[in-house]
């Protein structure tokens, strides 16, 4: 196994009583900086992107963003957590385009401009989270053979995004050259554990399959709380809640109770796989060790088991979405990012 942890900065170790680092740290001097995004473009679809439909297989319609680059030196698919649209990250999609990748997202089936699967729309829902593989395989392989078979293919998947990633490159539905995980679902939080709470999740899917798990947001809590579960930068959070006004229907509140099921048993049922050693691609993880939502714990033991593998870990200067973070963690996130693609999908 080729696994390296980097730490971003002395004062931005997530433990400093922690050992050293398994194998060497990269040296910043090699990294890029985060070009500046104007913050208006957080909040308007670029003049030259595109949105369309995808129609998976079963005649589902999935909405599409692509935001091509001139003379790119690949393609980019970007998938976001539970709840998003690509409307949310426009600004990392911006950075990777001004990088030189063309980028491409789809959100997700049932939330995002694709749809809804409960009678009530603001409960976000799925049966099985096969039908997130099935859409994610489908779609790869005609955005795959959208493009020159030269040119490379990377990913990032955040939250349930990096969970998906993560089950298609161990099932080996998609070949991208890297592959990045940013926050990614491979446990959840829970006061009561893992194992407890899925098995309480379990019970109500059986009785209540569609019914929200709680009242709002991404976990039981004040609505107040909610920001501080995501981000410390209060205007890229308001960012989501100005789309939301604008586009009441992107909006979605708390999971269904099977799918909390299928997300317990998704992430426990690939922490077992023995097919996650088998992976090859080239796997960046960003975690954020006081995450209140995914199990940092459980990303860490996953990415201890690839082949090739890049860890970078913040502490308490970085909430669950780090891509959306403050201006410190943000750009230093995104410089690793930088530095991994360089290194893995060399410009041509």
């Amino acid at each position: 196994m080729a696994f390296e942890k980097v730490t971003v900065s002395p004062m931005f170790d997530s433990d400093p009583t922690s050992g050293p680092a398994s194998g060497p740290a990269r040296p910043h001097a090699r990294t890029t900086v985060a070009p500046i995004v104007p913050a208006a473009s957080r909040r308007a679809i670029p003049d030259d992107a595109r949105v369309s439909r995808w129609v998976a297989a079963d005649g589902w319609s999935l909405r599409r963003f692509d935001w091509p680059a001139p003379n790119p030196r690949g393609r980019f698919l970007f998938q976001a957590g539970r709840g998003d649209s690509f409307e949310k990250y426009l600004e990392t999609i911006a950075h990777l385009r001004s990088v030189g990748w063309s980028v491409t997202s789809l959100d997700w089936r049932g939330q995002g401009g694709s749809g809804r699967l409960s009678p009530d729309p603001y409960v976000g829902h799925v049966d099985d989270f096969a039908t997130y593989d099935a859409d994610l395989a489908g779609f790869w392989q005609q955005w795959r053979g959208e493009g020159d078979s030269g040119i490379p293919t990377a990913i990032l998947g955040h939250s349930m995004g990096g969970l998906m990633v993560m089950r298609a490159l161990t099932a080996g539905t998609i070949d991208p050259a890297a592959a990045i995980l940013v926050a990614p679902m491979l446990g959840l939080r829970s006061p009561l554990g893992a194992r407890l709470s899925g098995r309480i999740a379990r019970y109500m899917a059986r009785r209540a399959p569609i019914r929200a798990a709680w009242r709002q947001n991404e976990r039981p809590g004040p609505v107040a709380s909610r920001q501080r579960l995501l981000t410390h930068d209060a205007d890229r959070y308001h960012d989501e809640r100005w789309w939301h006004e604008a586009q009441p229907d992107l909006q979605l509140g708390p999971p269904s109770w099977t799918w909390l099921s299928e997300a317990f048993a998704g992430s426990a049922a690939l922490a077992c796989d023995p097919r996650v050693e088998t992976i090859a691609t080239p796997v960046l993880m960003l975690l954020a060790d006081a995450d209140k939502l995914v199990d940092p714990h459980a990303a860490v033991r996953i990415v201890e088991r690839l082949r090739d593998a890049r860890l970078v870990r913040f502490g308490p200067e970085s909430a669950h979405e780090i891509l959306r973070e403050s201006d410190a963690v943000r750009d230093r996130a995104l410089a690793a990012l930088d530095a991994f693609l360089d290194d893995t999908v060399p410009r041509r």
